[in-house]
């Protein structure tokens, strides 16, 4: 899946763009609306995080002049008020999020544009791990291995966040729906179920007074 981020401050479009690296997409970056029209018209993507208020041409008038690809757009800016959420979406946006941003929210928004517009392949894979997500059905070395439906989406939280420590109170709210409470050896104890169904033992690494990662 290819992406575009349309971002004029070095050091935002540089943490976006790692992030989706880390979790698996192809980033291309523009620092301007020129360079990011120039390069749609020599280059189709998946996505786009756009900037409002970048060079060039502005993000609002960057998207009239892009809407002929027919490519979902995220607005990703500091301009926060209604009236500018409001014109970004009648303008087309699929989405519009707010600076500043939690990682996990950014990546969660995107999977949902993706998916609405079919762009998001049903299977994952991972080292000798293939997920069907549409039957929810896992195989190790091409065997079908039975997860609870815990284990199911506490793995597919894990691949979708592939090398981001996930803390065990972000995966209690993700998985189970609630906030944490004190009591996180839910998680512990999945976690172990999972490495050891999936042969996971050296790719789920405990993160010290964290959570944990899925590491390559």
């Amino acid at each position: 899946m290819k992406i575009l981020v349309v971002e004029d401050e070095a050091p935002i479009r540089d943490l976006i763009s790692i992030n989706l690296q880390l979790v698996g997409y192809e980033v291309f970056t523009a620092e301007d609306g020129i360079m990011a029209e120039e390069f749609l018209e020599k280059q189709r993507v998946d996505l786009i995080l756009l900037d409002v208020m970048i060079p060039g041409i502005d993000g609002f008038s960057l998207i009239e002049k892009i809407k002929k690809h027919n490519t979902p757009v995220i607005f990703v800016t500091a301009k926060e008020s209604v009236l500018d959420r409001v014109k970004g979406l009648r303008l087309g946006a699929d989405d519009y999020i707010i600076k500043p941003f939690e990682t996990m929210e950014l990546l969660a928004r995107i999977e949902v544009v993706l998916r609405r517009y079919n762009k998001n392949d049903n299977h994952i894979k991972f080292k000798n791990i293939e997920v069907d997500t549409k039957q929810r059905i896992v195989k190790l070395n091409n065997k079908e291995i039975y997860l609870t439906v815990k284990e199911y989406e506490l793995l597919i939280l894990l691949l979708k966040n592939k090398n981001i420590a996930l803390s065990r109170e972000q995966i209690l709210e993700k998985v189970w729906g609630f906030e944490y409470g004190g009591e996180t050896r839910t998680v512990d104890i999945h976690i172990q179920r999972i490495r050891e169904k999936l042969d996971l033992k050296n790719n789920i690494k405990t993160v010290f007074k964290v959570g944990y990662r899925l590491e390559e």
